[in-house]
């Protein structure tokens, strides 16, 4: 393994060489990758990263693989762009849409940690990989695993929706349906990583793979032209993701790429499963556990792992977070389509109903640059649309039943802007 990085307890302090560990021996807390920024500054620069793949890679010396490393799969370098007609609707001026909803290779941010991890995987002689996922993971490992030959056994609890399972299974990864929720399938996952010499990516590997994530936040900070936004709006599950997006912040500061200035984080849960918001509101300094019950299964992780750290960012940064209830997930998912023409899962529904919400509370001031993340597609959850859209009947292939068919659409439009119907 390259010598530019190592583990290190998020607590004690504790370092530890590179190996398939994620807890510290000493206090029992969760240990984190801490990369030498000094060995990595003269490779990333920006003119070598402008000079790099149009991938995550092109961050590659601030991620913790191998030197000579060679990446399998293209994820990341997904759109970063101006979202005016959401905004319009919500209150905002100069809100951005982070869109991992087409990051290859499975169209979730996810594909982005799972690069990491196996890239470890392999180092550390790992032939044969796992996860607990609650659909998105799954997908990603299942992929990549395929992609290099690695075998897979993939955990998910058995409510998932049908379509993830699908994108699993196609892979020809063998995927293991748990009676229980996300939460019970990671403790067996423990179980299994203890037992067998495998490498799960959310588990013994999780240090590693949690740094993944790391190169949404530089990529938001060059697609703004080497600029911090003003805020970030980021969905929470295990909360992994927007502690990973502000030391990506932290780490273009202290390397100079990028003039200091506050960020304030923004955490995005579903009513249904919110337990890091509930810490953020309560001013709790421990997660409460918490059973889920939501659409947003993508987000359903009653116990998160990362739960006290995002927290914790979000105070440190001066944010807040929020959740929403099913019925906002859904209508979310609908006024970003309809808006910007981007169809995400339920996940981007929770980030999009929580940010209309943080405008409407007045905690983000309108001429802020707002950065909201969507972190997966909605060709993946469409089950959370079923009834929304009326089928009509066909028609027949003349043009009288056509201008019969637009004088119906024009009535029903003027009931609508008439108050007289909502959807």
């Amino acid at each position: 393994m390259a010598a530019a990085y190592e583990l290190r307890c998020r607590e004690c302090g504790k370092r530890c060489e590179n190996a398939p560990l994620s807890i510290c021996e000493e206090c029992f807390s969760p240990l984190e990758v801490v990369c030498d920024l000094d060995a990595a500054r003269p490779a990333f620069t920006r003119e070598a990263i402008a000079a790099g793949p149009s991938s995550m890679w092109r961050y590659q010396a601030l991620l913790p693989v191998p030197d000579d490393y060679v990446p399998a799969t293209p994820a990341g370098w997904t759109p970063l762009l101006k979202a005016p007609r959401l905004a319009r609707n919500i209150g905002a001026r100069n809100l951005w849409i982070k869109n991992d909803a087409v990051c290859l290779p499975t169209l979730s941010f996810k594909d982005r940690v799972v690069s990491v991890a196996l890239a470890n995987a392999q180092a550390f002689g790992f032939d044969t990989v796992g996860c607990s996922s609650t659909g998105n993971l799954a997908n990603a490992v299942a992929a990549q695993a395929a992609r290099l030959g690695l075998k897979t056994y993939i955990l998910v609890p058995a409510d998932l929706e049908p379509a993830k399972i699908l994108n699993t299974q196609v892979y020809g990864a063998n995927l293991v349906r748990i009676d229980g929720n996300y939460d019970h399938v990671n403790r067996l996952c423990s179980q299994i990583a203890e037992r067998y010499s495998w490498g799960f990516v959310n588990v013994n590997l999780r240090p590693y793979y949690a740094e993944g994530s790391k190169t949404v936040g530089f990529e938001i900070a060059e697609q703004l032209g080497w600029r911090l936004p003003d805020n970030v709006v980021v969905p929470m599950a295990g909360g992994s993701l927007i502690t990973k997006i502000r030391k990506a912040f932290k780490e273009l500061i202290a390397l100079g790429l990028v003039e200091d200035k506050p960020v304030r984080f923004f955490g995005a849960q579903a009513t249904g499963c919110s337990p890091i918001t509930t810490a953020v509101k309560t001013g709790a300094d421990h997660i409460e556990p918490q059973r889920p019950a939501t659409i947003a299964r993508s987000l359903a992780i009653g116990n998160p792992a990362d739960g006290v750290y995002a927290a914790r960012a979000i105070r440190e940064s001066g944010g807040w977070a929020e959740d929403v209830s099913d019925v906002e997930i859904v209508s979310a998912i609908q006024e970003l389509a309809e808006t910007e023409g981007i169809f995400t899962e339920t996940a981007g529904g929770v980030t999009t109903a929580v940010t209309a919400r943080l405008y409407a509370h007045g905690r983000i001031h309108p001429d802020e640059l707002t950065v909201t993340c969507i972190t997966g597609n909605g060709l993946k959850t469409t089950d959370a649309l079923t009834g929304a859209y009326e089928q009509q009947a066909a028609i027949r292939p003349r043009l009288g039943d056509f201008e019969n068919f637009i004088a119906e659409q024009s009535e029903e439009d003027e009931l609508v802007l008439g108050g007289s119907f909502v959807r």
